[in-house]
C-alpha cells in the first residue's frame, strides 16, 4: 500500500512538471503547479547514553497552485517521516473578496505559532514543546479567513472533526474549534487564540498567546499555551517558549550567512488525552525544562531554494524521579536541511 501511495504521488508530480506555463494575458497569473520539497536529516549523539543514530527526519514533497485567480490549492505529503509516509496537507481555498476567504480540506488547525513552523522554517533542529507534544493538531474540517483592510489585523477561525487526520470515516457527534488573531504593530507581532479538541473522549481547551520581534538581523519570540482538561481528568498543563536568532552575511566558499539561535522552553507534565486500558489519562509527557543553543551556516538563494547545516546541543531539566530515554534526554545532533 506504501509503495502503491509513493508511485501515484509520483505520477502526479511527474505530471504537473510537463504541464507547460499557462499565463493569460489579462490577469498574468501563472496557473502551472509548483513543486516543492524539504529534505532534513541529521545525525545526533545521546549525550548521556553515548548511544547515536543517522536520521532521515522528513522528505517532504508539496505541489500548489491556481486554478482562477481567487481560487488556489495546496497537497503536502511527507515520504520519510522517520520511515513513514504521511498525508499531511490537502485544501482548497476561495478568496469571496480580496480580503474575505475559505479553506477546506486537511490541514493545521489555526492556533498557536511555533505549531505553524514546517521543516523548511524550523529555527531549531527539535521543535519547541508546545509545537510538538502540547499542540501539534492537523485536522480535516473549514476554515474562515478575514484580514482587515484598515488595520494590521487579521484573524480566521474554524470547525473540525474532532478526531486525527487519519480518520475521515467516522460520525461524529461533536466537533473540535480553533481561532486565531493576529495583530501587527511597527517591529512586533502580537498572536492569540484558542483551541478545543477531543482526541479520544475527554475534550481539551487550549489559550495560547505570542509575541514576535524582528528588527535587523535579530529575531526573538516568546510563547505561552495552557491545556485544560474537562471534567478534571488530568492536572492542566502550562508550556512556554523563549527563543533568540541573530544572524549576519558571511563569504565561506558556496556559504552567505552565519547565524546563532538559544532557547529556553518547557512544559508542566502532559498528557496527550487518550485514556489507557483502564480508561484512564495519564502523564505521557513529564514536566521538563529544556536549554538549546546552536549555529546555523546557510547557503540561501531565494525563500525556497537553500541549504542550511545546523548544530544543536540541548540540556534537559527533569525532576529527580524521572527516568529519561535517548529521545528525551541531553543530546547533541548536526542536521543538514535543503528545501527546493
Amino acid at each position: 500500500m506504501r509503495f502503491a501511495r509513493i508511485q501515484i504521488f509520483t505520477v502526479l508530480l511527474l505530471a504537473a512538471t510537463s504541464l507547460s506555463p499557462r499565463m493569460t494575458a489579462k490577469e498574468n497569473i501563472d496557473y502551472t503547479p509548483h513543486i516543492h520539497g524539504t529534505v532534513r536529516t541529521r545525525f545526533e549523539v545521546a549525550t548521556e547514553s553515548g548511544k547515536y543514530r543517522f536520521q532521515v527526519r522528513n522528505a517532504r514533497v508539496s505541489l500548489d497552485g491556481k486554478i482562477a485567480p481567487n481560487i488556489d490549492y495546496y497537497i503536502n505529503t511527507d515520504l520519510c517521516d522517520r520511515g513513514s509516509m504521511k498525508i499531511l496537507d490537502v485544501w482548497a481555498r476561495i478568496y469571496a473578496t480580496k480580503d474575505l476567504g475559505f479553506q477546506a480540506g486537511q490541514f493545521r488547525m489555526p492556533f498557536g505559532v511555533d505549531p505553524f513552523r514546517g521543516p523548511n522554517t524550523y529555527i531549531f533542529a527539535n521543535r519547541s514543546f508546545i509545537g510538538k507534544q502540547v499542540c501539534n493538531v492537523r485536522a480535516v474540517g473549514v476554515k474562515v479567513m478575514y484580514t482587515f483592510p484598515s488595520i494590521p489585523l487579521t484573524a480566521e477561525a474554524g470547525a473540525f472533526n474532532p478526531t486525527t487526520i487519519g480518520d475521515h470515516s467516522g460520525w461524529n457527534s461533536s466537533l473540535a474549534f480553533a481561532g486565531k488573531v493576529t495583530y501587527s504593530i511597527g517591529n512586533v507581532k502580537l498572536a492569540t487564540g484558542f483551541q478545543s479538541t477531543i482526541p479520544d473522549s475527554v475534550r481539551t481547551n487550549l489559550i495560547d498567546g505570542a509575541i514576535t520581534w524582528k528588527a535587523g538581523r535579530w529575531l526573538v519570540e516568546g510563547e505561552y499555551m495552557y491545556k485544560h482538561y474537562t471534567a478534571g481528568r488530568h492536572k492542566a498543563c502550562h508550556a512556554y517558549n523563549l527563543y533568540a536568532d541573530y544572524h549576519l552575511p558571511i563569504k565561506a566558499g558556496v556559504f552567505n550567512r552565519l547565524s546563532f539561535q538559544g532557547r529556553f522552553d518547557g512544559m508542566t507534565d502532559h498528557s496527550n488525552a487518550i485514556r489507557n486500558s483502564e480508561g484512564l489519562l495519564t502523564t505521557n509527557d513529564p514536566a521538563r525544562n529544556r536549554i538549546t543553543v546552536g549555529a546555523t551556516i546557510s547557503y540561501i538563494k531565494s525563500k525556497n531554494l537553500f541549504l542550511d547545516i545546523r548544530a544543536n546541543y540541548e540540556k534537559y531539566f527533569y525532576n529527580h524521579d524521572v527516568t529519561t530515554t535517548p529521545g528525551t534526554g541531553d543530546k547533541a545532533l548536526i542536521e543538514l536541511v535543503l528545501r527546493f
